[in-house]
């Protein structure tokens, strides 16, 4: 791990060159990379599609940075561009169907991988996980390897600093739920937890501060954001997401919903579902430390969690995504049949009924 307060301490750092690949977005690396006169050669990861990773996007990258010899991938972006990186650093020749036949024991690193995140939400940088919607099988899933790890992962606020306040708040609220989906994960541990309850208190403790200064408030705490997300990471790297990411993908696969948005929409779902069917053990705790955070009572802290979020991002109902009463038992059977990984996370076990259960609830 890695910190530098500006861009031009990183690449002097890490003495950039004509050996290194950097993927990014434009908008990004002009105004901090553009003027340093760098001999990289640079993938702009929007002219190959808009959006949240698909595999016809990757696919189009890869055939791109084929085209070139290069040692290191430098990836500077958000999850989209980090998760794309990861491919690349494990991808020789093969597109992104063959990658997935050979995950996860099989996939080899073929370059050396620096990670920097320019949001405050996926901790990418220390997980070893690519999430890109399968286009052919209308679902998301998962590229994992031990291969996908960061040989650095670097964190530079900086580059946050001129992040629109809508992504931010998706972003961080994505983090927020990494940290309490693992830390409710039974491969939880007292390790994991301890980075993910002290990012819960990251972000929440910033909410709070950003809910009674407003929206510039968070300028100076772009920071601890950054930190927050990366703890969290370290907590779901090894403990892992479960419910409410398995619940959103069919939400981000069918309607694009941005992935911070769409794990929103299902969080105090799954986490009122999991209290209908056992209410002790690391459920109580977690519902304890967020009442102290929120200063309320237990049997009120997701209403009360709501409140915080929804002043950062307001939260929709599933048909106003254009979700219809048809999808929810097409959502429900993707879930238990095609995300198995995640669901094998949850705090307590989820039938597909009980999934549909959850989805009418949101509708």
């Amino acid at each position: 791990m890695h910190h530098f307060d500006t861009s031009r301490e990183f690449v002097e750092g890490f003495s950039l060159g004509g050996e290194d690949l950097i993927l990014t977005n434009e908008y990004i690396y002009k105004p901090h990379f553009g003027g340093m006169g760098l001999k990289c050669r640079t993938i702009y990861q929007e002219k190959y599609g808009l959006g949240e990773p698909t595999d016809v996007m990757v696919d189009a990258i890869l055939e791109e940075a084929h085209k070139a010899d290069y040692r290191r991938v430098i990836a500077i972006g958000g999850g989209t561009v980090l998760d794309i990186a990861k491919v690349l650093a494990v991808s020789g020749t093969e597109r992104v169907d063959e990658l997935y036949e050979q995950a996860p024991d099989r996939l080899g690193k073929k370059h050396e991988l620096i990670l920097i995140p320019t949001t405050c939400g996926t901790g990418s940088e220390v997980t070893n996980i690519a999430i890109m919607a399968r286009t052919r099988l209308g679902t998301k899933l998962g590229l994992v390897g031990p291969a996908m790890y960061a040989d650095h992962a670097v964190l530079i606020p900086e580059l946050l600093e001129g992040l629109p306040f809508g992504v931010f708040a998706t972003s961080s609220i994505d983090a927020l739920v990494h940290a309490v989906e693992s830390s409710l994960s039974p491969k939880a541990t007292p390790y994991t937890k301890l980075f993910g309850y002290k990012a819960i208190e990251m972000i929440i403790r910033g909410y709070q501060k950003i809910a009674a200064e407003g929206r510039e408030a968070r300028i100076p705490l772009l920071g601890d954001f950054l930190l927050a997300s990366n703890y969290a990471g370290l907590a779901f790297g090894t403990a892992g997401c479960a419910a409410v990411h398995a619940l959103s993908y069919p939400l981000s696969g069918k309607y694009h919903v941005a992935h911070g948005e769409s794990n929103y929409a299902m969080f105090t779902g799954v986490l009122k579902n999991y209290m209908e069917i056992k209410c002790d053990g690391e459920i109580a705790a977690m519902n304890g430390y967020l009442a102290g955070l929120l200063g309320c009572d237990t049997a009120v802290v997701y209403d009360k969690l709501e409140e915080l979020l929804n002043q950062m991002l307001p939260k929709k109902p599933l048909h106003e995504y254009g979700v219809t009463q048809e999808d929810l038992p097409e959502f429900a059977h993707s879930v238990v049949t095609g995300q198995g990984r995640l669901m094998a996370n949850n705090f307590v076990p989820l039938d597909e009924a009980r999934v549909l259960k959850i989805y009418k609830e949101l509708f």
